[in-house]
């Protein structure tokens, strides 16, 4: 009131109407302006809004990564001559030759590796295997044998699962388990000393799979044979396998009981540590430390634990050759292996794969695990 008296007093009373009007548009109109300008920002906001609580859990669980490989490993953490090495096809079809086999056996001398995955697959999606799959495996076993005393070589069987398609294996079919059983029983009578499964894409609590495994438990170990197997990584967030199988369609990892029940079936448990969308160094390294952690937290004394090294260098989505590094899984290794189980004696690691492995994957596996 005391500007309109004010303005009455100075102007008049009908200018001064006028003049108040206009002032009285002016305001309508920025108000009218702000509110539309508002409006406008209110999406960006929510976008923004919703941006950030989408990057702050993964911001923090990257920084838990990176802190994850921080420290100094324990002296004494390294090779217990548990190590495994996977070898492609070519070592079973004919491919190789003696002088193969000897060069094989000179680069196993005075590393961790024992074991030998030697690929002899893949299984029918009937669980079947013909014998033509691994010509030259009895050839192959005794030559290694002379070769390489002490070192066990094992059949690598795998095939796709038809759990996110309908083409693949079908565990769910007791006759599919049994030809899987029939497949097992041929290549150990071909003079394997045991056998390792990789099934992908397994998904957690797959019973079926655990059922199979009771069955291959009881006759490898009526033949004296090793039952190994490789196994996804394990939860890095309770029930993480739940949300980015919802998300994705592909739960990519185990929980990590399943993990543990998985372990408590078999003689030896291999993690894919690697494909793990880690972008740098440091923080595969903390993933890898992680894993270990968490593997060792389940796993029997009684069952050898390896964790896998990545001797590949492909760039893809999920794996970045300049992150996942054997130097990086090697010292993850080492860290995990420090912080939760120090002296155990049944572990190791497992390098994928030798015929993409280079003379540097070699040299840091021997530098920072052998030494």
């Amino acid at each position: 009131m005391h500007r309109i008296r004010r303005a009455r007093q100075v102007l008049g009373i009908g200018r001064a109407r006028r003049v108040l009007g206009i002032r009285r548009a002016g305001q309508a109109n920025r108000i009218r302006r702000a509110s539309q300008s508002h409006r406008a920002r209110r999406p960006l906001r929510l976008a923004l809004t919703t941006l950030t609580l989408l990057l702050l859990p993964l911001l923090t669980a990257e920084t838990a990564l990176r802190l994850n490989y921080t420290g100094t490993p324990k002296p004494g953490t390294i090779t217990r001559h548990q190590d495994a090495l996977w070898l492609g096809h070519a070592w079973v079809d004919g491919r190789k030759t003696h002088q193969d086999v000897q060069a094989l056996a000179r680069r196993l001398r005075d590393t961790g590796i024992r074991d030998l995955y030697v690929h002899s697959g893949p299984l029918e999606h009937d669980g079947t295997l013909p014998d033509s799959a691994y010509p030259k495996a009895r050839r192959l076993i005794s030559a290694l044998h002379r070769a390489a005393p002490g070192v066990r070589v094992q059949a690598w069987l795998g095939d796709k699962l038809a759990t996110e398609d309908p083409d693949g294996l079908h565990l769910e079919r007791a006759r599919t388990r049994a030809a899987i059983l029939v497949s097992t029983r041929r290549v150990l009578a071909a003079g394997f000393d045991g056998v390792h499964f990789d099934l992908e894409p397994l998904h957690s609590g797959d019973r079926d799979y655990l059922a199979l495994l009771d069955d291959l438990r009881a006759l490898t170990h009526a033949r004296h044979a090793v039952l190994s197997v490789a196994a996804h990584q394990i939860d890095p967030l309770p029930a993480f396998h739940s949300f980015w199988g919802t998300t994705t369609g592909h739960p990519k990892w185990w929980s990590q009981s399943f993990f543990g029940q998985v372990a408590r079936r078999v003689d030896q448990i291999a993690v894919m540590s690697y494909d793990t969308m880690q972008p740098l160094p440091s923080l595969y390294g903390g993933y890898v430390a992680q894993q270990t952690s968490l593997a060792l937290e389940v796993t029997p004394d009684t069952t050898d634990l390896l964790m896998g090294l990545p001797f590949y260098h492909e760039n893809r989505f999920g794996h970045w050759a300049r992150a996942e590094t054997v130097p990086a899984a090697v010292r993850g290794v080492r860290l995990g292996l420090s912080r939760t189980d120090a002296d155990r004696v049944r572990f190791g690691v497992a390098l994928y794969v030798d015929f993409a492995a280079t003379e540097a994957d070699w040299r840091a596996y021997r530098e920072n695990w052998v030494r």
